[in-house]
Formats: structure tokens, sequence, C-alpha cells
């Protein structure tokens, strides 16, 4: 059954994935020395001769990975990234936002993860939220692509601001959302793939600390993740078919710079930076987006936390239970087989409209 909506003041988390030409949004980007440092792998770390672009690689000796020079309270953060091509099994390449170098047991996290697979297989990716170590507690959906990512740049993103954080993907845009209640302020996420929201996370009373509101620097890595990443670790990495090379370019880091251990002074200096990045246009959910976020999860998601009552027999609070969703998952939260994820003509066809019925918002 759905959630009632909560009567407190409540924050709203986006995730979204958008294709979208960066002129879209109007965005400055960066070399990848004014904003990022190199953070490990020696030698794997590639910079171009203009330095406006980076390749990281995994090897048999190690990956690679870059971070933002400054942690932020709030602000948006993008690149254009294309994946490694052929056999990626165990390959992870990330993308996200985090203070765990800081906080490390209650540490916050926004993420997406392109988990690699065998040869002839796409890649998927997966989005997460943490917040003061909740990591324990996993939020994450799983989905699969409608492209192919190691064709061509896609540019992916990060809106994190008082109240939303939205990452994007290549064309698309991966959005994460908060929404102000009545003139309060609050923290959102939203995550964007091709200006196409993917998913919408509310926080309410009830999510507490779990949801994300210390300052956070952006970092990217390449890396073996063969435990887990294919399969449930069934396929590993094949360094036969090493290097795996990931490229990064077009950087945009805009937000506030804050310290993490001055987190009552950062609120007020941070003001004006949260009201510039609330004015943008990527800060709002139009109803001709939420009605592609709609479309997107119906076609391309095949696991999300709130559907699996196995592992959480009592649903996560923020979680809205849309029925028209959750008749297409298992107990475990795992796509059944059939509808239009199966492939086929039926993934291939228009959806039906969306109309205001459908849109899961009820409030029982």
């Amino acid at each position: 059954m759905g959630r009632l909506l909560p009567l407190v003041p409540n924050f709203s988390l986006f995730f979204f994935c958008f294709f979208f030409s960066a002129s879209s949004f109007n965005l400055s980007t960066i070399s990848f020395d004014q904003g990022y440092n190199h953070l490990f792998g020696e030698g794997n770390l590639v910079r171009s001769s203009d330095g406006r672009s980076v390749r990281i690689l995994l090897d048999r000796y190690t990956g690679a990975g870059f971070i933002s020079a400054n942690l932020y309270k709030h602000g948006f953060f993008s690149a254009n990234i294309k994946l490694p091509a052929e056999y990626t099994a165990g390959v992870v390449v990330a993308f996200y936002t985090s203070n765990g170098d800081v906080f490390e047991k209650t540490h916050d996290e926004l993420d997406f993860e392109f988990l690699g697979d065998v040869t002839g297989k796409p890649w998927r990716f997966q989005t997460n939220v943490y917040g003061n170590g909740s990591t324990s507690r996993g939020r994450e959906e799983r989905y699969r692509l409608w492209f192919d990512p190691t064709k061509a740049f896609h540019r992916y993103s990060i809106l994190w601001t008082p109240k939303n954080i939205i990452c994007f993907k290549g064309k698309t845009k991966f959005q994460c959302f908060k929404n102000p209640i009545q003139s309060m302020t609050f923290p959102f996420n939203q995550f964007y793939v091709d200006e196409v929201p993917i998913r919408e996370v509310v926080r309410s009373a009830a999510m507490g600390g779990d949801y994300p509101s210390k300052p956070m620097a952006l970092y990217a890595t390449i890396w073996d993740a063969s435990s887990w990443a294919t399969s449930g670790g069934k396929y590993k990495v094949d360094y036969a078919y090493a290097p795996f090379v990931s490229e990064f370019s077009d950087f945009v880091l805009d937000g506030c710079p804050a310290d993490p251990l001055q987190l009552s002074s950062s609120a007020a200096a941070c003001a004006d930076k949260d009201a510039e990045l609330e004015s943008n246009d990527y800060s709002v959910i139009t109803p001709l987006r939420r009605a592609a976020m709609r479309k997107f999860r119906r076609k391309y998601m095949y696991y999300s936390y709130c559907y699996d009552t196995l592992r959480y027999p009592i649903t996560m609070p923020e979680c809205v239970i849309v029925s028209s969703e959750q008749s297409r998952f298992k107990d475990s939260g795992r796509l059944k087989f059939g509808g239009s994820h199966k492939k086929g003509s039926k993934r291939r066809s228009r959806a039906p409209p969306v109309t205001a019925a459908s849109d899961g918002q009820a409030s029982a």
C-alpha cells in the first residue's frame, strides 16, 4: 500500500536520466586542473594535451580516480563520460559525491555506478543515496541503458541544492530533487540522463539523518569489482582485455566551497549560491519531465529497494509505492519476466499516454 503523505515539512530527492545538449543549460566548462586532483592510480590517469579531458585506466596493477579540489555545500557537478568497450565484466566506473574521507563512520554519498558485462551484453547502471553512514540501508535502484555508452560521450551530472540533487548522464540527465514546503528551505538531490528524470525520493521526518546533508567532494573512479558487479560476481575482470579506459571531458564544477568541519557557518555563506542553483532550468521538474520519468521507469528500471520486501519487510519511509510499478516486481525487488523490459516488440513500442491518475503521488 502507498504511504500517507506526512504533515510535516519534507525533503525530496530525485534521480533522473536525461539526454541533453550542454547548451540547453548554458553550462560553463573548466579544465581538469582548474577543479580536480589525481586521487590514486600512479600512471593510470592521462591528461589530454589541452587539459580539457582525462582518461582513467584499470589494469592488472591498479585502477585510477580523481577528486575535486574542494568540498561543497551543494552544487552542480557534471562531465561528459565514455565507458570502456568489449569485455568489461567486473569493471565499475563511478561518478559520485562523498565525504567519506572526512566522516569515515557518518559519511554522506550520492552516486551512480556503471557496471560492466561480458562481450555482447550491455552496460547497466545504478543510483544510490547514503546519509550519515547509513550504508547498511542501501537505497539503490538499477537500470538498463537505451544506447551504447562506449560509442560516444554522454553527460552525467549531479545537482545538489538545499532542495534537491540531480545527476545527469550523457545526453541524459540524472536528477534528485527536494521540493520546498511553504517558505522553508530543505536539501534535495537529482540525477538526470538526457533531460529525463529517473528517480524521485521524498525525504520525510522518519528518514532522519539518512538524508545527505554535509559538504561533499566529487569523485570519479574505475576499479575492479569482480566480487559483485557482474551477475553477483560470477564473471570476473579478465585482464587479457586490459587496459580498461574511461574518458571524461567538458567538466562542470559549480558549487559553494565549504569547510566540512564548520557546518554552521557554511549554511549562511552559501545562501547566494544556493539561490542561484535553484533558479536554473535544471532545478525544475516540469510536467513533461515527470512524464518522461514515468516512461523511463516503466521501460528501463529492473530493481528497486522500495519493492524489495525480502530485504526490507518494512518499507523505507521515503518510498512512494506506485501500484503500476509494484505489479511488475517480485518480492526481491527484481523485475518479473515480460512487460516492456523484455526484449522484443513491446520494448520498442510507444508507451501509453500518462495521466494524472497514474502519477503515483496518491495520499494513500
